[in-house]
This record gives C-alpha cells, structure tokens and sequence, in this order.
C-alpha cells in the first residue's frame, strides 16, 4: 500500500474513534481528498455527469457553485414536464395545442448556456404530470375525450412545439438527449394504462419516436426512459426493436434507466438487466439516479454503518458501469443523478444523495468517485 493510501486509512480510523455516540462520522472535505470533481472522473470514462435541478438551485449561491462545481450536464426536476410547459388558454384560443415555455425553464436555461451546462430534456409523452385537458374536446376539462385523429395531431403539437420553443428562444443546440416517452411499461411486461394509449391506442409510442424523430434536430439523441428498469429489461428490449420506420430504421438513440434503487437492492440483479439492455445497440443513460437506505417503504436511519453500505453500494454499481463502459460493452455517454443534497431529494427520508443535508459529502459521493478508502469499507478492505 502506498504512504498517501496509509495515511488516509489513519485519518478515517481517528475520525471513527472520535465519533460523537450516535455512529455519524463526518467525512473530510472532497478538497482535501482529491483534486478530482465527479465530471472529471465520469469524463474519464467518455461520460458526462448531471444533476437535476429547479430554480431554488441555481438562485441559491452554496448550491449553484456546488452544481457548477461537480456537474456539467443538467436536467430540470419539473418545469419541462407537460403540466409546465402547455398553456391551456392560448390552445382554447387558438384551437390547437399550445407549448409554452414558462419562467422556471427559461431562468434554467439562461443559467445552463452562460455556464456551459449541456441539458437532459425530461419528459414529453408520459402518463402523470400531464393535464387532462389536453385529452378533451376544446382544452376544457369538462370535454369529451376527443378520438384517435384528433389526439395524434395533439401530440404531434405537443413534441414538435417543444423543439420550436427551444429553437425560438436560442436554447435547441444545449441538448444532448431527450426522453421522448416516459414509464410506458410495467414490470410484468405488460403496457401500462393511459390516456395517450385509451385514445391513440398501443402505437401511441411508436407515433411518439416517429415525431420526435421528425423534429428533433440530429443532434438530439432520444429516448425512452423507465423505473425498476432491471425487472423490465426483457419487456423494454422487445419493446424498442419496434420502434422502427419503414426502412428499418431505429426512431430511438437511447434507453434511459432512472435508477431510483436501495442499498438492500440486490447489484448484480441491476447488473444483469444493464446487460440485457446494452445488448440492443441503443445508448443507455443513467438519468435519475439516486440509492435510498433500505427498501422502499422501510427506510433505515442515517447511522455511520447505513451510510457506509450505500457508499458501497455506489461504490460497486459505478465500478461496474465503468468497467463495462470501458471494455465496449455498453454505449453509456451519461449518468444523471436526481440531485445532489439529500435536503433537496425527493426521496430524502431515505437519504439517498452524494452530501448530506448540510452539503457534506458523503461515503455515496467518494463511492461515485471510486475512491474506495473513502467509500465506506472497512480499513482491512481498503488495504487489499
């Protein structure tokens, strides 16, 4: 072992010793363990790392420089989701659907171009956070559903509108990606219900990539993005082999794997379903990461031994991930987490982040950072 990898072993031993009585143990400063921030690490690997983010984030000074300081791809929590972006008085107006990019996004947007953030583009075709309305005759909500026609000119206003308003206000070139259809499958492989679906019927999704392809410039890579994506691996590879033109060409780039895991989650389980989707050829993305303690709907205490299992855990799936990436065994160009801070996270029972609610780092942050003395292991584990 190397004198550097001797001393810090030391330094996590006398801050253990130390320790006030409930088992937290205050991890040192990321500046004091590496000059490396996480986009370094992650382009190491031909990657980009994101976080996403809302307007409290970038208006708020220790978070923003934490973002600019870590990250270099960004993907906005809400304000691009279809309740966000549809303005429900100008498509009474007009009589056909109208997007709208609101002051949230556009705040968001300003940010991401003045500091040279590249942009994940979340959600156009989904079953939640999209307005009933949109679904009904006159954009009213007391209108009857309209029939398949109708619905198709609909969506095809809703994606290519989305792409004008980014290419109106100077923003379209920012984007790398964007999930085109979100949550579409469940996990025993069966098509999940929704009104896209009862009024377009199944090929709703097909006609979904078949406009995003139309409209997105070439630039875009677009996908299609899912939860507990390693129980639906199999209904999903299926699935986006459908997904071609007459010619037999691909309308998707990419799968996204949101990858809103636990630490009791069994890795070499999530591992397998990676395999399986990299077998299609497409790109995959990590696009919402974020590891909970404990399971759903039992979530374990923040204590120093819960804490170090998640940093394990990040530890193990990233050195996975990057060792597959590396061998070419799997197309992955970025991986998003879903914010940053647990204070921040939906999730934040669980705590799920690389800091903590105070912006310390984490075991999680030093486990995405495959710095494994710092990641959560035992000092004998380390010295191997």
């Amino acid at each position: 072992m190397k004198r550097k990898s001797i001393l810090s072993v030391m330094l996590v031993l006398m801050m253990i010793l130390t320790a006030c009585s409930s088992g937290r143990v205050k991890l040192p400063a990321q500046a004091e363990v590496t000059d490396l921030a996480l986009k370094d690490v992650f382009a190491a690997h031909g990657m980009k790392v994101g976080a996403c983010v809302s307007s409290r984030v970038i208006d708020t000074q220790k978070y923003a420089d934490l973002v600019q300081g870590q990250f270099n791809s960004l993907t906005m929590e809400n304000a691009m989701k279809p309740d966000y972006i549809l303005n429900q008085k100008e498509s009474q107006t007009s009589g056909k659907l109208v997007v709208e990019l609101n002051s949230e996004a556009l705040s968001i947007l300003n940010w991401a171009k003045a500091n040279g953030f590249s942009m994940r583009g979340h959600t156009l075709i989904w079953h939640s956070q999209t307005p009933d309305w949109i679904f009904r005759e006159n954009f009213s909500k007391s209108g009857a559903y309209v029939d398949r026609e109708e619905m198709l000119v609909r969506m095809e206003a809703l994606i290519s509108g989305m792409f004008k308003e980014l290419k109106d206000h100077g923003y379209l070139d920012l984007f790398y990606a964007y999930d085109v259809v979100n949550e579409a499958w469940m996990e025993d492989g069966s098509m999940r219900s929704s009104n896209w679906r009862k009024i377009i019927g199944d090929d709703y999704l097909w006609y979904a990539f078949y406009y995003a392809d139309r409209y997105a410039p070439e630039s875009i890579d677009l996908y299609y993005n899912d939860y507990n994506e390693q129980y639906k691996a199999e209904s999903i590879a299926d699935f986006v082999e459908t997904l071609k033109d007459d010619d037999g060409r691909y309308l998707i780039d990419g799968i996204g794997l949101q990858a809103h895991l636990f630490t009791a989650d069994d890795l070499a389980t999530y591992l397998d379903g990676v395999d399986i989707l990299a077998e299609t050829g497409l790109k995959l993305e990590l696009t919402e990461v974020d590891v909970g303690l404990g399971k759903y709907e039992g979530a374990q205490s923040a204590t120093d031994a819960h804490l170090r299992e998640q940093g394990q855990y990040f530890y193990e799936l990233f050195e996975g991930l990057f060792k597959r990436a590396d061998a070419g065994k799997l197309r992955m160009d970025a991986v998003t987490f879903w914010g940053f801070s647990d204070g921040l996270s939906w999730r934040r029972e669980y705590s799920p982040q690389l800091y903590d609610s105070d912006l310390d780092p984490k075991y999680a942050l030093y486990g995405a950072m495959q710095i494994k003395e710092y990641a959560g292991y035992e000092s004998t584990e380390t010295a191997k």
